[in-house]
């Protein structure tokens, strides 16, 4: 598996259950609000796709996408934004109703919305496993992929054009450094294979594996 220098490849790769491991994700004891779990990994790792598999096994849940978040604001420089819009009322039970500045700036219809009574929230995006959100998110997935396969999906799904290009460049610039500082993938309760030979039931399994603590 290619990943950026820095990146520890998780190994004890293995097929569970897609059930087990949302039991596995959902243990800890709230009441009174959803639990909060953040879905990180690399662009065209897969999260997304992870995402609607795990809304499927829990039904009562909600997602939140931090692009939308950071949708004309900051390639990474939204934690405080999603905290204490997002994230703060969830932790006091209530529903969430937010209209980032930077869509009413720019135009934008809508907001981002989570009703009240949700079991789980799952909120998605590279870089919402940070020690500036920790104290906010109850559990979290790192989703590990090879570069080549993301830059496939990515290059698929948005096209290669010389201002895609410009654009990668200046989000690599920002992520790679980030994501070093912050190393997800030693703080994620589970680090799900996007990129995997093993074979499994892509329906009701996943490929998991783990990456050991940063050294002392």
């Amino acid at each position: 598996m290619r990943l950026h220098d820095g990146e520890v490849e998780a190994t004890g790769w293995r097929v569970e259950k897609l059930s087990d491991v949302v039991r596995r994700l959902t243990a800890p004891q709230v009441t009174g609000r959803p639990l909060v779990v953040a879905v990180d990994g690399r662009g065209g790792a897969g999260k997304s796709t992870l995402v609607d598999r795990l809304t499927k096994v829990v039904p009562a849940s909600a997602v939140v996408h931090t692009d939308d978040i950071a949708w004309n604001q900051a390639f990474f420089d939204w934690g405080a934004l999603l905290a204490e819009n997002v994230l703060q009322p969830l932790h006091r039970g209530e529903a969430v109703e937010f209209r980032p500045p930077a869509w009413a700036e720019h135009g934008r219809s809508g907001a981002i919305r989570v009703p009240a009574g949700a079991d789980v929230v799952w909120v998605e995006g590279t870089g919402i496993i940070r020690e500036e959100l920790a104290a906010w998110i109850d559990a979290s997935i790192w989703v590990q992929g090879d570069l080549d396969e993301q830059e496939r999906r990515r290059v698929a799904r948005d096209g290669d054009s010389a201002e895609q290009q410009r654009h990668v460049a200046a989000w690599l610039a920002e992520e790679v450094p980030f994501l070093l500082r912050e190393q997800p993938w030693r703080k994620a309760t589970v680090v799900v294979a996007g990129t995997t030979a093993l074979r499994h039931d892509a329906d009701t399994e996943i490929v998991t594996g783990a990456v050991g603590a940063a050294p002392a």
